[in-house]
């Protein structure tokens, strides 16, 4: 279970220290692709190979499920965690998730996200802000 919050930061090559206690869930490697809200995704391979099999079922003829086929799949790598627990974010992953300097790494069940630190603030805070409305609307879901 992938579950927290830490602050990291990437270095000049773009490396980044993935947290300790995650670290055995990855020590396949790991899976980094594009993720929603302009942030990463990061898959084991065991949850990635499940993920990958419900893209590849979406409909082909309809033009959203083509376009969120390409956002995950075209934009995924596989990375190796290094003897100092670092994974290397490709330029391209680090400049649509406008990664700079501090990141943050979020641990959500089955996957991580990584994150500009400012953009993490802005939605935490706009999420925050709008909690309320959000549970009612989960409420509605049976949540």
């Amino acid at each position: 279970m992938l579950l927290g919050e830490y602050q990291h930061n990437l270095d000049p090559k773009g490396r980044m220290a993935i947290p300790a206690k995650f670290r055995e869930n990855l020590a396949g490697g790991a899976i980094v692709t594009r993720g929603i809200d302009n942030c990463l995704f990061v898959f084991a391979p065991k949850e990635w190979q499940a993920l990958a099999e419900k893209l590849v079922a979406l409909p082909l003829a309809q033009a959203n499920s083509r376009a969120f086929v390409r956002l995950m799949l075209a934009g995924a790598t596989d990375v190796e965690i290094d003897a100092q627990g670092r994974i290397l974010i490709p330029d391209y992953l680090r400049k649509y998730a406008g990664l700079k300097k501090e990141a943050i790494v979020a641990g959500l069940y089955n996957r991580i996200e990584i994150w500009d630190k400012d953009t993490w603030d802005r939605y935490k805070q706009k999420t925050e802000g709008a909690s309320e409305e959000i549970a009612e609307k989960l409420g509605e879901l049976g949540i």
